[in-house]
């Protein structure tokens, strides 16, 4: 049977409430009982594109290179904003994005980024358009754990240590509880998706190490990958080039770790004609270099312990193994 995972520390919300305290473990027991806890708190909904600045900011990200090409289609462009347009969060979960937007603007840009072309690679992958539907709000907040790490580590421009990496590592789970207790459901997909997005096909991945099965965390996983190497980044002020950051996915994909054809999906976008992905192919060939001033070092997730952390922080760590993710070149790629 699956160990479930551990919080090493507690998971708290921007008001600084206790959802679950440190060494919980995440249990489907534990985790119906914080969506139940929840279910007191009454808020409006409103849509995503509604709020403060988010629709203005996006459409300005992807009007920059790589995506002005990745949505140069206007048929396509549009049905991903027509998409994005429908979803509606809860006021404390927008105030997560405006707390990103204030404090961590890189993270703010990822989530966004990341939302509009896991949108635009699940319209080419899926036939299924009612499936689809149930799912896009999820990548909107893939990485809003990250409320939860200190930001003098979200935002840290030297190398992070191994503890400051395993603090690093709490937002998967701290985001799982955050968006369970928020969304009230556990199984909601967007928890899920907070929760597994740095698993991998092969189990090399975090918090868990399972095998990653679900298509539409797969596309998240991706463009997650794909967006933090082309962006610029505290610890890399260079952002990777296209051509290798293409290659980076693609080795992953080689590798096993990652969709063959989520990757297949993204290269053909990112190709002048932009043919149906299913008439490209993956290269072996390696041609393109890194930047120079990459101090990323992956993450390590931690066991819990008792003891805690002695700073204080508010972190959470799961069960498993140093994880330092890379091509086969030893690059990491985000």
């Amino acid at each position: 049977m699956e160990k479930p995972l551990q919080l090493c520390y507690p998971v708290l919300t921007l008001d600084r409430r206790e959802l679950l305290p440190a060494g919980s473990c995440l249990t489907p027991e534990t985790m119906t009982d914080v969506a139940r806890s929840a279910r007191m708190e009454m808020f409006s909904p409103m849509r995503l594109m509604e709020y403060g600045t988010v629709a203005a900011d996006l459409r300005s990200y992807v009007e920059q290179p790589p995506y002005s090409h990745i949505f140069s289609k206007p048929a396509r462009t549009k049905a991903v904003f027509d998409s994005l347009q429908q979803v509606e969060f809860i006021q404390p979960l927008l105030d997560i994005y405006g707390y990103f937007k204030a404090h961590d603007p890189y993270t703010y840009r990822h989530i966004l980024t990341v939302f509009a072309l896991s949108q635009l690679l699940a319209q080419e992958l899926f036939e299924d358009r009612k499936a689809l539907s149930r799912e896009f709000a999820a990548p909107s907040c893939h990485d809003f754990g990250k409320a939860c790490v200190p930001l003098a580590i979200c935002n840290k421009s030297t190398p992070l240590n191994e503890h400051e990496r395993m603090q690093l590592s709490h937002h998967a789970a701290a985001g799982y509880v955050l968006l369970s207790y928020f969304l009230k459901d556990s199984n909601h997909p967007a928890a899920i998706t907070a929760r597994d997005h740095h698993e991998r096909c092969d189990g090399s991945g975090y918090p868990r190490g399972i095998a990653l099965r679900n298509r539409n965390v797969e596309i998240v996983a991706v463009s997650d990958v794909f967006d933090a190497l082309i962006s610029p980044r505290p610890y890399r002020p260079s952002s990777y080039d296209l051509r290798t950051a293409l290659e980076e996915v693609t080795v992953l994909a080689l590798k096993g770790a990652i969709s063959v054809d989520v990757v297949r999906a993204l290269i053909s976008c990112n190709r002048k004609d932009q043919l149906p992905y299913t008439n490209c192919t993956l290269s072996h060939e390696q041609r393109g270099t890194p930047p120079p001033d990459n101090l990323y070092r992956g993450v390590t997730p931690c066991q819990y312990s008792p003891a805690g952390d002695p700073e204080g922080d508010r972190i959470s760590a799961i069960p498993g193994k140093n994880n330092k993710e890379s091509g086969a070149s030893g690059r990491p790629p985000t």
